[in-house]
């Protein structure tokens, strides 16, 4: 979705008991420019169409989307069929904004769909492409009646949809979680190539997403390269309890950020302001201020200030202010800190350990930046996996994209051998890898001049993947050890670390 309008047009605008339409609202009013929307219902069942067969049959089909505001009609002709051809018929099929209205806001047309099993055109294969209807089983035998004005023998008229759309039981954690097989809840996300951030609205206006649902989501997260976005807890009604409680802050994530406080904003279904969740408004106040590498090469990163379409719903005292930050919740802003001063934005590693090397937002960003632009950018090896010839040419694009984000000043280094390092050669390679695999490392700094962070990219036919490694660069000998799931024991010589820059 590019705009709020296409949101409304695709999942029916805004709806009291979903924070999410509201989220989505947000997001574009703070600069937001794209999202990715998943639709999560716990037992909710679509509404059907009933087309009339001959014969007291019908050609039921179903909406794609479940609940009880998708409003659907369809129609059925026989313009320009053969008479001959008694299987074939025209389906025109609409949403409208409510029933009886005519106002549409997506029509679908399929031309010459057969009832014939054996027919190309068969309509149940036919409305495999359908964005709005699926057939339901069994078919009949017929094909549908001309759908006819009421009334009238005049054509043409239209079939609404039953009001037999159900929109399910409240939604659960597990709900959101969803399952990887089935690509549901988060996992419905799990195709996208560019994720930067993950954003889970509260379950309902009066309950938060629980800590299973978070748990999972930081993991998706980490496997993802993104962020995800968590909203302060709703019993943080004051600043004075933020800063109680965000010392025993149970939940700690370096993919992870949250900003204090919740926010206010207009409530156009009930014509009053109400408290939301800020998470919506976060993605898109951090989309619109600039891009990870901007971030990485400003000398100070863009304040986090709202819009005029959000207020605080809790004012906070610069002290109150330098206490969150320290524990990892950054504060929201409506207007500009005076003098400049103010704390860099963290993300919720931050407490969990004095020494973590993520607790900087900006740095996480433009790292998962860095190394998800790396993957997706040398993709093209796995095709290459078997040629040796492919090592070097994969190694010199990563320098060449690298020394460019250096001569930014995106690295820290005073030079680009102090600031990043890319192997990929028999060291780390071998031709009777069975899958055939392309290994690359990639060590750079992203955080302070010196302190290098380090992943192992491995391309094969089966896929992609990333994960972190240690590099010793004192020791003598190297040693690549594949059966370590997480971490990558790597020592080098100083000469060969020259030696893989060169």
């Amino acid at each position: 979705m590019r705009s709020y309008a296409e949101f409304h047009q695709h999942f029916g605008g805004l709806w009291q008991p979903s924070p999410l339409s509201y989220a989505v609202e947000h997001f574009f009013e703070q600069g937001g420019r794209q999202a990715v929307i998943v639709r999560v219902a716990n037992g909710a069942s679509a509404a059907t169409l009933s087309l009339r067969c001959a014969a007291g049959e019908y050609l039921q089909l179903e909406a794609r989307a479940p609940g009880t505001r998708e409003f659907l009609r369809a129609s059925i002709d026989y313009d320009r069929i053969d008479p001959a051809d008694q299987q074939s018929f025209n389906l025109v099929v609409q949403r409208v904004r409510s029933p009886g209205s005519e106002r549409i806001e997506a029509q679908e047309t399929f031309r010459s769909v057969s009832m014939d099993p054996e027919d190309p055109r068969y309509v149940a294969t036919a409305l495999l492409d359908s964005d709005l209807v699926r057939v339901r089983a069994p078919l009949p035998v017929r094909r549908p009646e001309r759908t006819l004005m009421p009334g009238t023998n005049l054509p043409v008229g239209y079939v609404s949809s039953n009001p037999d759309g159900d929109d399910g039981r409240p939604i659960t954690d597990y709900d959101v979680i969803g399952s990887a097989a089935s690509r549901t809840g988060l996992f419905a996300l799990a195709d996208l190539d560019d994720l930067a951030f993950v954003y889970i609205p509260p379950l309902s206006r009066t309950q938060d997403v629980g800590a299973s649902a978070l748990l999972a989501a930081a993991r998706f997260c980490r496997a993802r390269r993104a962020m995800l976005i968590v909203d302060p807890p709703s019993s943080w009604d004051s600043a004075a309890a933020a800063v109680r409680a965000v010392r025993t802050l149970s939940f700690r994530s370096d993919d992870a950020l949250m900003f204090y406080p919740r926010i206010i904003a207009t409530d156009r279904l009930r014509g009053r302001s109400e408290v939301f969740g800020n998470g919506g408004a976060v993605a898109g106040l951090l989309s619109r201020s600039g891009e990870a590498v901007s971030a990485a090469c400003a000398a100070s990163e863009p304040e986090p200030l709202l819009r005029a379409h959000a207020k605080l719903a809790r004012e906070v005292s610069p002290k109150d202010r330098w206490v969150l930050t320290a524990h990892g919740v950054n504060v929201l802003q409506s207007v500009r800190s005076p003098g400049g001063e103010r704390p860099a934005l963290r993300t919720l590693a931050c407490g969990a350990s004095a020494s973590s090397e993520w607790s900087y937002l900006a740095k996480r960003r433009f790292a998962l930046f860095v190394i998800n632009a790396i993957e997706r950018g040398t993709r093209w090896c796995a095709m290459a996996a078997a040629d040796h010839n492919a090592w070097p040419r994969v190694a010199r694009q990563v320098r060449e994209f690298l020394a460019e984000l250096h001569s930014a000043g995106a690295l820290p280094g005073g030079c680009a051998e102090e600031a990043f390092t890319v192997i990929c050669d028999e060291r780390i390679n071998s031709l009777d890898e069975q899958p055939p695999a392309v290994n690359l490392l990639v060590q750079f700094a992203a955080t302070h001049r010196g302190e290098h962070h380090s992943f192992m990219i491995t391309h094969s036919l089966r896929g992609s993947t990333v994960r972190p490694v240690a590099v010793n660069r004192l020791e003598a000998s190297l040693i690549v050890s594949h059966e370590l799931a997480r971490e990558v024991t790597i020592r080098l010589r100083p000469e060969e670390r020259r030696l893989a820059w060169h």
